[in-house]
């Protein structure tokens, strides 16, 4: 099949060995997984009035991030590998990346927006409508998705500027900015110090507001009386701490290492990890085990019931 001379190839992550291709059904698994999951907790959390307070507003947002996170790379991946076709037009590789960059910036920052509001609810709890009302934390929502998406452009815009001659290989299932720039023949490595400043602000600045937030907390749970109080706090830091090592841990690796020590293999199971595996974990994690959603998700299953 003939490839447009401005089309990318992306070389994907299997082949069609039996074990690529029970690899493969396991992804498409656990993308339907996470796409159920978090439109539920979206639909939950608009639907439920008893969730309309900040907190859950926060989850809604975590959960929307996901889910078009999710979206934006495996039904591609998964198209390319059913049809045989690997190509991705420049317009379509340039979409992907404001979408990934956007939306990886923006989960960065809220993740850190979350951990402020545990460490408001537990250290402050008489304070916290005053400290995390809607104003404060719909102007903080708004920040997360307005950083990620100028760092999306940014990236566009750069990546647009840049020549690409020779080789339009892209060793990844989707359009990754680092994977593409090493086909450019421009020079981009003035451009890649700017990616690497950013990579340092938007997850070492968030990280470190999470490590603060939460050393705050344990130090709280610990003083705690309440030996049932300190044991649900302890569950629930751990479980968001998870995450967010998940989470971060995977982008430093993939981000903020030197050009010399990459390699395509890792790079590519790195990368399906927090942009496929994550989404999913991050509903379970955080929403599902929460009495309240669970209240909620069962309240709606009994309508459904009713109405049967």
């Amino acid at each position: 099949m003939l490839v447009p001379d401005s089309d990318f190839i992306l070389m994907g992550i299997f082949s069609h060995t039996p074990t690529h291709m029970f690899l493969f059904s396991l992804v498409l698994g656990i993308f339907t997984v996470a796409f159920l999951a978090n439109t539920i907790m979206v639909l939950l959390i608009y639907l439920d009035t008893r969730l309309h307070n900040p907190m859950y507003l926060l989850l809604s947002q975590l959960s929307l991030m996901d889910l078009m996170l999710i979206c934006t790379t495996v039904p591609k991946m998964a198209y390319n590998y059913l049809s045989g076709r690997r190509s991705i037009s420049a317009a379509g590789c340039e979409a992907q990346i404001f979408f990934y960059v956007s939306l990886f910036g923006a989960e960065c920052f809220l993740l850190a927006v979350m951990a402020y509001d545990r460490y408001v609810v537990i250290c402050y709890p008489l304070q916290y409508h005053n400290l995390m009302n809607w104003k404060i934390c719909g102007v903080m929502v708004a920040s997360s998705w307005i950083l990620g998406c100028l760092d999306g452009i940014v990236d566009v815009a750069a990546t647009l500027s840049f020549s690409y001659c020779g080789s339009r290989e892209i060793a990844q299932f989707f359009c990754d900015l680092s994977a593409l720039l090493s086909l450019s023949c421009t020079d981009t490595s003035t451009f890649e110090t700017l990616v690497f400043i950013c990579c340092v602000l938007m997850l070492l600045f968030p990280l470190l507001l999470i490590v603060i937030s939460y050393t705050r907390v344990i130090m709280a749970v610990i003083r705690m009386s309440s030996e049932e109080g300190r044991h649900k706090a302890f569950t629930t830091c751990t479980s968001h701490l998870l995450v967010v090592g998940m989470y971060y841990g995977a982008a430093m690796f993939i981000y903020m290492r030197p050009t010399s020590n990459r390699s395509p293999t890792q790079d590519k199971m790195v990368s399906s990890f927090y942009t496929i595996l994550t989404p999913m974990l991050n509903p379970l994690i955080y929403s599902f085990r929460n009495k309240d959603v669970a209240k909620a998700f069962s309240k709606v299953l009994e309508k459904g019931k009713f109405r049967e």
